[in-house]
């Protein structure tokens, strides 16, 4: 029995991105909604997406430059 390692290593990271931003958006915002009220938890999640931000932007980058890699290397 073969085993994609590549897909598996995908697989996983997908699955600790899913963690990751479960704990993120969830356990931590939801932390400062009980704490702090509704209008700290709403700041909250304004800083949350202004720090994802740029992590989005380069993830992208990155896939902008795996397909042009991919293509270039076809031809």
């Amino acid at each position: 029995m073969s085993r994609d390692l590549r897909q598996y290593a995908k697989q996983t990271n997908v699955r600790l991105f899913i963690g990751f931003l479960f704990l993120l958006f969830i356990i931590g915002d939801g932390l400062v909604y009980v704490f702090f009220g509704t209008e700290a938890a709403i700041s909250g999640l304004v800083c949350i997406f202004a720090g994802l931000f740029p992590l989005v932007l380069i993830w992208l980058l990155l896939i902008i430059i795996d397909w042009i890699a991919k293509r270039a290397d076809s031809q």
